[in-house]
C-alpha cells in the first residue's frame, strides 16, 4: 500500500499541494480535515453543542461522509461549501479533540486507503498516527503571515486580522489536544512552502516519493 502522507497546519498549503500530487502521480487524494468539518457541519445541523463531547460521539458514529472529487457529503447532503464557512471554522477544533471522533474517523481513513492500495492523504495527524508506516511522511509550514494571507484570499467574509487570530487559535488547540495532537513525525520531511509556487512544492514531493519507490523492496 502507498500512502503519501501529508501534514501541517492551517495555511500551509496541504489541500493545493496533495491534491495536485495525487494528480501527478495517478493516486487517489483524501482531505481527512473535511471529514472532521463534516461532522462539525453535521453537529451544527442537529443542534448539538461541538463541544459536547458524548452527542458528538454517538453522531459522528451514525452519519455518513463521504469525500471525493465532487465534494463532501453527509447522509447525501452535499455540505461542500458550508464545511468551509465560519460557523463551522470555529467549531471544527473541538470536534477534532474529542477522542472519539479521532478514533472514528481514523478507522474510516484506514478504510479508504486499504480499499485504494494507498493514497495522498492529508490532515494534521496523518504521518504521526494514522499511517506511521507511510511511503513518505511530508510536513508543510510557512510562515504565520504567509498562512494567513492564503486563507484570508479564500475566506472572502473574513480580514487577515481575523484570519490570523483563528489560525494562532486552531494551531494551539490542534498542537495542545490529548488525542493525537498536531506535530511533526520523528522521520517526516520537513518543506517550508513559504517561498515556493505550488509547482515547486509539487515536484519536490514528486522526486521523493519517486526515489522512495525506487528503494523500496
Amino acid at each position: 500500500m502507498r500512502v503519501i502522507a501529508i501534514d501541517g497546519p492551517a495555511g500551509s498549503g496541504k489541500s493545493t499541494v496533495a491534491r495536485r500530487l495525487a494528480e501527478r502521480l495517478d493516486l487517489t487524494y483524501l482531505d481527512t480535515g473535511a471529514m472532521y468539518r463534516a461532522v462539525a457541519f453535521a453537529a451544527i445541523r442537529q443542534g448539538i453543542d461541538p463541544a459536547d463531547a458524548d452527542p458528538v460521539a454517538a453522531l459522528v458514529e451514525a452519519i455518513d461522509i463521504q469525500v471525493d472529487n465532487d465534494g463532501v457529503r453527509v447522509d447525501d447532503i452535499d455540505c461542500t461549501l458550508e464545511i468551509r464557512g465560519p460557523e463551522v471554522t470555529r467549531a471544527v477544533s473541538l470536534v477534532a479533540a474529542n477522542p472519539k471522533v479521532r478514533n472514528e474517523l481514523r478507522i474510516r481513513q484506514q478504510a479508504w486507503a486499504i480499499q485504494r492500495d494507498g493514497g495522498v492523504i492529508e490532515g494534521r495527524d496523518i504521518g504521526t498516527v494514522v499511517f506511521p508506516d507511510a511511503l513518505l511522511k511530508v510536513y508543510l509550514t510557512a510562515s504565520e503571515e504567509v498562512r494567513a494571507s492564503r486563507r484570508a484570499k479564500e475566506m472572502t467574509d473574513l480580514d487577515y486580522d481575523d484570519v490570523a487570530a483563528d489560525i494562532a487559535r486552531r494551531d494551539a488547540a490542534d498542537a495542545g489536544r490529548v488525542d493525537s495532537p498536531m506535530a511533526t513525525a520523528d522521520d517526516a520531511v520537513v518543506v517550508d512552502t513559504s517561498g515556493m509556487s505550488i509547482d515547486e512544492v509539487v515536484e519536490h514531493i514528486a522526486e521523493m516519493v519517486e526515489q522512495r519507490t525506487a528503494e523500496r523492496p
